[in-house]
């Protein structure tokens, strides 16, 4: 006499079946909770900061947590309305767009050899290339700033030179591996054709290499938005020749007891970098996810 024993594991193994199921449904909870956690702790202060321009001072001190009341149009509008701050900001977007220019131009041509030749010593220069990263620019600071002292270079351009220099170990790490991955097959065809390498690079590594050049273009353009320390030393003096992010210390010294003017101009300062990083955000991660592949 047979036995049906279909009937008698389906109690036992519901209860474990359930449990399996449960796990990756709650394990999604608790990411997204810490990822809800995360997006406040980030946007938390920024949010306060826009906020804050749009405040009195009265009311920032009475309530510092709440929302304007009333809303305070006049902060932003009187900043907005100074020609010394359309000019501080022309000089951030100039100094960052020949910043990000330098830096993917160069990286990608040091880049294209390191990635695609085969020569002697060929792993001695990628790692003096790396070694960059050792040296962060607070410390070369000083001895930067008397080098260019002596060689007569200031101004705008005494800052997108060493910019570029210190965005060059980064960018070759993300685009080698990058240009690496590259089939090899269509440089040989492209040299049937009658192609040079240099016709190469600029026709057909370029156009290809765009997703992990955008990466690294975006990367050196914020660090020379927000670069601080070597302005400082550089462009001391009249105020229409500074960056962005002098200028915010230098009205912060000017309206000393206007905080909400502060919170305005810093939010106004920030507002630029912030929309090209959101706007950029998704061939960032295509980039780096092209370069982790390869």
């Amino acid at each position: 006499m047979s036995v049906d024993t279909s009937t008698r594991a389906t109690p036992a193994s519901s209860p474990h079946r359930r449990r399996q199921g449960l796990l990756p449904e709650g394990s999604t909870y608790v990411a997204v909770g810490i990822a809800l956690v995360g997006v406040g702790l980030t946007l938390g202060p920024i949010l306060y900061l826009i906020l804050g321009g749009f405040r009195t001072q009265g009311d920032l001190a009475a309530n510092p947590t709440g929302l304007p009341d009333p809303w305070m149009w006049q902060n932003y509008w009187e900043i907005l309305s100074q020609p010394l701050f359309w000019r501080q900001l022309l000089n951030s977007t100039l100094v960052a767009v020949a910043t990000t220019a330098g830096v993917v131009l160069f990286g990608t041509m040091a880049a294209y050899p390191l990635a695609r030749y085969s020569f002697k010593g060929r792993e001695l220069v990628f790692v003096i290339f790396t070694t960059g990263l050792m040296f962060p620019l607070t410390v070369a600071v000083l001895p930067l700033y008397l080098l260019l002292r002596d060689m007569g270079i200031s101004g705008l351009w005494g800052l997108v030179i060493p910019q570029i220099a210190f965005g060059l170990p980064v960018t070759i790490i993300i685009l080698r591996p990058f240009l690496a991955a590259l089939p090899k097959e269509l440089e040989e065809a492209s040299f049937m054709d009658g192609i040079s390498r240099i016709g190469f690079f600029w026709r057909m590594l370029l156009p290809l290499a765009r997703p992990a050049m955008v990466t690294v273009g975006v990367l050196a353009f914020i660090g020379s938005w927000n670069a601080y320390l070597l302005p400082l030393l550089l462009l001391t003096g009249d105020p229409a020749g500074m960056t962005l992010p002098l200028g915010v210390t230098t009205f912060q010294g000017q309206h000393s007891a206007a905080t909400t003017m502060i919170m305005a101009y810093t939010s106004l300062a920030m507002l630029p970098a912030l929309a090209f990083f959101l706007l950029m955000e998704r061939r960032i991660v295509d980039g780096l996810t092209g370069a982790v592949k390869g």
